[in-house]
């Protein structure tokens, strides 16, 4: 009795353990942290939350750029959103106020996951996070479903009865047959190379001056807005969405960034900022091989009905990613970044679907994201229109001047 009162406890503790949104995230609301990674010793640190933010007691040292990411991740583990753990007054947020239980509840499972990963670093075994235990439920299944699955029987004897048990020495006087030597398979350089030449080849590429993209977004509610990209390279762009409350323009000229919107003009930083130059400056997709240090083969995998060729890249301040490759035409079909937090590592997928021609270069019509983000989880970008070298005319790129909100 007392070890199931002891398991109980242990469960209703859970229940609060991945959603904390321990901070007025104001400010960031809708930064997705990139990974920054620590400064180098001549330019500053990056703030952590309790230096930007208020009644910090467990995420100490947390950049403040991986604020937004780990909330997300922590709502995403919990299949909860913010009002689980905060206080929301009339529409109004209350995030340093400690009124609601659960948000100390978290706080208790945040140190336990914290404590666990010392031992588990000192056995040197995988660390856990949230989703370890929650799996997207308020609370953890700890009692397996009845009935349990039939596994399935282990590989061998396939001869039949008359072939020898699994595992059984062939009859005496029987040569048993030497393994055959699994062929080598492609290095991750040829990988990238045949992707290279899969969408035009580096002289085609090295062509690219401009991209104008027109087409739909639509976020995980499938309501379609219209949608544009301007790019041009190596490092500016301009994106513009229209809504029903008006259009949304967010944009970089290779030093500054900036967004306008009905409600006004503001300059980005920050993580925001790095997220959109790590979506849309101009050659991400393209040249591959110049964003990493280090790049591994690392077998086949499947995507839907194709079959993919896996390479991990990592980066030269230790991002990691994994870039799964189509087998026949070389074209890349997924992209997953991992974001390292001191809670978890925290996922961000993109899918490339159907490739066209576009004026010697193949380029995806279809861009999917997917992000450890509850409210939009899944974002599709469907393009009509792709021009290349079109004119843009490089004010388009300048934040524009401040205006006032509309109704103000």
């Amino acid at each position: 009795m007392k070890q199931t009162i002891l398991k109980l406890t242990v469960l209703s503790l859970l229940i609060g353990a991945s959603l904390t949104i321990l901070i007025n995230r104001g400010a960031a609301r809708g930064a997705r942290n990139q990974n920054q990674p620590a400064a180098p010793s001549t330019a500053p640190q990056e703030k952590t939350v309790e230096q930007t933010r208020k009644n910090i007691k467990v995420l100490t040292g947390l950049p403040d750029s991986q604020l937004i990411p780990v909330m997300n991740y922590f709502a995403a583990s919990m299949g909860r959103r913010c009002n689980f753990c905060h206080v929301n007054n009339q529409g109004q947020w209350d995030y340093p106020s400690d009124a609601k239980t659960e948000k100390n509840t978290a706080r208790e499972m945040i140190k336990l996951v914290l404590d666990t990963n010392k031992t588990l670093d000192r056995l040197k075994l995988d660390p856990i996070a949230c989703y370890t235990c929650h799996r997207g439920r308020n609370s953890p299944q700890s009692l397996p479903p009845l009935p349990l699955p039939v596994p399935s029987p282990p590989p061998g004897n396939p001869g039949g009865p008359g072939a020898g048990a699994p595992g059984q020495a062939p009859p005496s006087g029987q040569p048993q047959a030497s393994p055959s030597p699994r062929p080598a398979g492609p290095s991750a350089d040829d990988i990238l190379n045949k992707y290279l030449q899969a969408i035009g080849g580096p002289a085609a590429i090295d062509k690219m001056k401009t991209l104008i993209m027109k087409g739909a977004y639509a976020g995980a509610n499938g309501e379609k807005l219209n949608y544009e990209v301007q790019m041009a390279a190596p490092d500016k762009f301009h994106i513009a969405v229209t809504t029903q409350q008006g259009t949304v323009e967010r944009g970089f000229d290779g030093s500054v960034g900036w967004e306008k919107s009905p409600r006004g003009v503001n300059e980005l930083a920050g993580a925001v900022l790095d997220d959109l130059k790590a979506t849309f400056l101009f050659y991400r997709n393209l040249k591959l091989k110049e964003q990493f240090a280090q790049t591994r083969a690392r077998g086949r995998e499947k995507i839907g009905d194709r079959n993919t060729i896996v390479v991990t890249g990592q980066t030269a301040d230790k991002k990691t990613e994994r870039l799964y490759f189509d087998v026949e035409s070389g074209l890349l079909l997924r992209r997953i970044s991992y974001t390292q937090t001191m809670v978890g590592v925290i996922p961000y997928q993109i899918d490339f679907e159907d490739y066209r021609d576009v004026d010697g270069v193949k380029l995806p019509f279809t861009v999917r994201v997917s992000a450890v983000d509850a409210g939009n989880p899944v974002s599709t970008r469907t393009y009509t229109e792709i021009k290349l070298n079109a004119p843009i005319d490089d004010a388009k790129f300048k934040m524009p001047a401040a205006t006032k909100p509309s109704g103000g």
